[in-house]
């Protein structure tokens, strides 16, 4: 380049940057933003500010079962996106679909952050905090069953199981160590369905006494790492010192002992206490397939060893003893 037009080029350079920085100022000076959000009334710092609305958030977040582990990378399957992934189950929401009617998987899929539970940057003011759906959910691996929780709703959309325990001519196809109704099935617990065999359950207290359900337990004072809270407890139970509320919780592990041990000793079911349990890949007789899927739908799946639902929960491990005794 000749030494004669570098001043030139130099000096449409400075021109250019003029302009923009005269843009830039009119937008300011115009209370504007490029993404047109009027900041006149300093929406933005309804949650950008100097508190630790967001971080405080956050921190928990990342260390919860949402916000760690690599299960979001299945989230490009489109078996999988509607729940696996927050984008896919942001789109999932947004189209009225089920997690089995999702058609393609999420190509860029993002673990269940902030996003895919509320409606962040579409009114950058403090309602952006409000939660995608509280609709009530058609579970749809059942008929005419409903989980309509309030703002637990929300999490109902995947927290559910994927099928129910199928038997052909009294024989059941235990076919990979992943067989079962599929993770997170607490809303089916909630409402007393889900298990196998002919125990009749029934929608329990915390499902219909607890207001907004799961977020009540799992989100009180905003704690975002979704542990239960014994604080929400003492609403109702003045007394309680930790979940082992009127000793369910013990009586439960101790019936979850006896079945673990039934069903090992069948071949069943193999692991141990470290690595945990899987079931056994197999044929078998429906009743005691009925107490495998038990044992996977309450120990492995829903976790909280009575407390969703005491009386169906101790309803189908002693059902599912008695079968395999």
């Amino acid at each position: 380049m000749s030494k004669k037009l570098v001043p030139i080029f130099v000096g449409l350079g400075l021109i250019m940057l003029t302009l923009v920085v005269g843009v830039a100022s009119a937008d300011v000076a115009d209370d504007t933003v490029h993404l047109g959000v009027n900041q006149s009334d300093g929406a933005c710092a309804d949650c950008h500010n100097d508190t630790t609305i967001i971080t405080g958030k956050h921190t928990a977040w990342a260390e919860s079962m949402h916000g760690t582990g690599t299960a979001y990378a299945r989230g490009t399957s489109a078996d999988c996106a509607g729940c696996h992934s927050g984008g896919g189950f942001s789109a999932m929401v947004a189209a009225g679909l089920t997690p089995d009617e999702v058609e393609t998987g999420d190509p860029n899929p993002t673990r269940q952050d902030c996003r895919a539970c509320h409606n962040i940057h579409t009114t950058y003011t403090a309602e952006d905090w409000s939660l995608e759906t509280t609709d009530p959910v058609d579970l749809y691996a059942f008929e005419d069953v409903t989980f309509d929780g309030g703002d637990g709703s929300l999490c109902a959309n995947c927290h559910q199981p994927r099928r129910q325990m199928e038997a052909e001519d009294g024989i059941v196809n235990v076919s990979s160590t992943h067989w079962g109704p599929h993770h997170g099935p607490q809303s089916a617990m909630l409402l007393g369905v889900g298990g196998a065999g002919d125990v009749e359950g029934g929608a329990s207290d915390h499902y219909d006494w607890v207001e907004d359900t799961c977020v009540t337990c799992h989100v009180a004072n905003d704690n975002h790492s979704f542990e239960p809270s014994l604080s929400a407890c003492l609403e109702c139970h003045e007394d309680a010192e930790n979940f082992d509320i009127e000793g369910v919780q013990t009586g439960v592990d101790e019936l979850i002992v006896e079945l673990q041990e039934a069903l090992v000793a069948k071949g069943m079911l193999d692991g141990d206490e470290e690595h945990g349990f899987h079931p056994v890949v197999g044929e078998y007789p429906e009743a005691e397939a009925a107490a495998l899927w038990n044992y996977i739908f309450i120990v492995i799946e829903d976790g909280s060893r009575g407390v969703h639902n005491a009386s169906y929960t101790i309803g189908l491990l002693e059902s599912s003893i008695a079968a395999l005794q």
